[in-house]
């Protein structure tokens, strides 16, 4: 089940002509990852894992098969993916954010049904260690075709990286604390909320403060500007 989702996260990527493919490519490398360390019986449910990890890759999956009825900070990603200004960190951000602040806690919610959150939630917290060690060997393989990557790592850009990711977990996990009390219409009204605040996210990485964006520019002039090279690199880091 997981291995045939990672094979549909690495096709997306595989067909992808712009930046969308980041994402799926990093997202297929994950998903990789995760199956390695359930087949390893690296978590304390291995098949609950398995189900928690494709139902949260089908709202990305349906976000990008979506016809028009996608969320809005998935939109948002696609609406700059042709935009060759941004970096390709940048690309990738932008999907982070809409998966793992929008999508997550939904996925955790699913999952838990009518059981207690706090099962799940050891497991959750296991991931953040693959998560880690997946960006890490990511942020090697960006070197390759993103020349300021590797300065910006040596200066602690990896350990910032991952510790902005651990904390976004975290603000997903009390999301998800609090959608499972909710009703069906709660649900939705939260699901409206939370997109709303995501997008502003989204809005805020495409759009950095003026002062910054000559060192974007030039940090940009210093990457591969074909994406289909960019997504090929991100889907064999080693």
């Amino acid at each position: 089940m997981i291995d045939t989702v990672a094979a549909e996260l690495r096709s997306i990527a595989k067909s992808s002509t712009n930046a969308t493919g980041y994402f799926a490519a990093l997202y297929s490398q994950v998903t990789q990852n995760v199956a390695a360390a359930i087949r390893q019986g690296s978590f304390t449910d291995g098949a609950r894992m398995e189900r928690f990890a494709t139902v949260f890759a089908s709202y990305y999956i349906d976000a990008m098969h979506g016809d028009g009825r996608r969320p809005r900070s998935w939109q948002a990603c696609l609406d700059v993916a042709d935009d060759n200004a941004l970096l390709i960190v940048q690309h990738l951000l932008l999907g982070i954010n809409a998966h793992i602040n929008h999508d997550l806690p939904f996925a955790v919610a699913e999952v838990t049904g009518d059981g207690n959150i706090e099962d799940v939630r050891g497991d959750f917290e296991a991931i953040n260690r693959i998560l880690a060690e997946t960006y890490g060997g990511i942020l090697k393989a960006l070197e390759r075709v993103s020349r300021w990557i590797g300065e910006a790592d040596l200066l602690g850009g990896g350990r910032l990286f991952n510790f902005s990711l651990e904390r976004a977990r975290d603000q997903a996990w009390a999301a998800a604390e609090r959608l499972v009390v909710l009703d069906v219409a709660g649900r939705d009204r939260y699901e409206k909320d939370l997109d709303e605040q995501v997008s502003v996210l989204a809005y805020l990485v495409t759009k950095p403060p003026a002062l910054l964006r000559p060192l974007l520019r030039l940090a940009r002039s210093m990457e591969t500007q074909d994406a289909k090279s960019v997504t090929s690199v991100l889907l064999a880091p080693d």
